[in-house]
């Protein structure tokens, strides 16, 4: 496993992020245990969770395991913003939920700081300099050390970086988006934005919820019956079952025939090699599906696959202005 510096920070992180969203809810705790050792037995030091993930399970799972071992080995990122209880201030990015939220979150951890906190998604009920001003107050009292967002728009980014330098808060280390070979919008925004602001990048679903998993292939007329796909959403069957997919995923095929890995591995490589990508999160149900996620770290594509895979993830049309580059 290979380390790489949180953007221009000084933060080191593995080059693979562990994703602990599964833990304590489609991954029991015993499951959750061995991937955390899987992990950190070959070098794993990143790992991500969020207050919401299985209402608090991930984080309490998490903690439980870190109270066994020394807490300064690992780099520990959650997340704000999801509902976490009933009432109206429950939710969002206003300084009460924030406050409020962190020690929730500490307490679940088992810890007394978290390394990355970061804003789950944008709120446009509350001014962004009120999440951000706390956010800084946060790194001051010791309860945090780094600060990123998750899932915002380009502008939302560049205008919460120019935030932050013009009062001299506590600037962003990190951007959190959606980037795969099937979703390459980040590309036009946000990377931009975080190669000129010095952020690091730390992707998230870089096999879109199994769509690069290999148990989708080309004449298929429906998902899986347990697949993510199966319900509604970002990642719906109706989004992306399409001729540029399929045809991502057939040369994705190739790809991992000719290089002698599996298609999960060819995916999150694939990324581990774009610019300005800090480190993929993988998150994996169980145990034996870590074992092939982490392969990803056994090996490099050559420069003609990687540029294959660019080419055959490319979209077919960009949006106005986008296509004057």
């Amino acid at each position: 496993m290979d380390y790489k510096n949180l953007g221009t920070t000084g933060l080191k992180v593995s080059e693979l992020c562990l994703g602990a969203m599964m833990f304590g809810d489609r991954t029991d705790e015993q499951d959750s245990r061995k991937i955390l050792q899987k992990f950190t037995d070959v070098g794993g030091t990143f790992i991500d969770t969020a207050d919401v993930y299985g209402a608090g399970a991930s984080e309490e799972v998490l903690g439980r395991w870190l109270k066994t071992q020394q807490r300064s080995d690992y780099v520990i990122a959650t997340k704000v913003w999801g509902r976490v209880g009933p009432r109206p201030t429950d939710q969002g990015l206003s300084r009460k939920h924030i406050l409020d939220a962190i020690d929730a979150s500490l307490r679940r951890l088992r810890t007394d700081y978290v390394d990355l906190y970061q804003l789950h998604l944008w709120d446009d009920s509350v001014p962004l300099a009120e999440s951000l001003s706390t956010l800084d107050g946060l790194v001051r009292a010791g309860k945090v050390r780094y600060i990123g967002v998750s899932n915002f728009r380009g502008w939302q980014l560049q205008k919460a970086v120019d935030l932050c330098a013009q009062n001299g808060w506590e600037p962003l280390s990190s951007l959190q988006p959606l980037y795969t070979l099937l979703d390459r919008s980040p590309e036009w925004e946000l990377l931009p934005v975080c190669k000129n602001e010095g952020l690091g990048v730390i992707t998230w679903s870089p096999l879109r919820s199994g769509w690069l998993s290999g148990a989708f292939r080309r004449g298929m007329t429906a998902p899986p019956e347990d697949s993510k796909v199966s319900t509604p959403g970002t990642h719906s069957w109706d989004r992306y079952a399409n001729e540029h997919t399929w045809h991502v995923i057939d040369e994705l095929t190739a790809v991992a025939a000719e290089t002698g890995r599996t298609l999960p591995q060819v995916a999150v490589r694939w990324l581990m090699q774009r610019p300005g990508v800090t480190a993929p999160i993988i998150g994996p149900r169980t145990p034996e599906y870590l074992d092939d996620l982490l392969g990803a770290a056994e090996f490099s594509l050559a420069p003609e696959h990687q540029e294959r895979l660019d080419v055959a993830s490319r979209p077919e049309s960009v949006p106005y202005p986008y296509f004057f580059d």
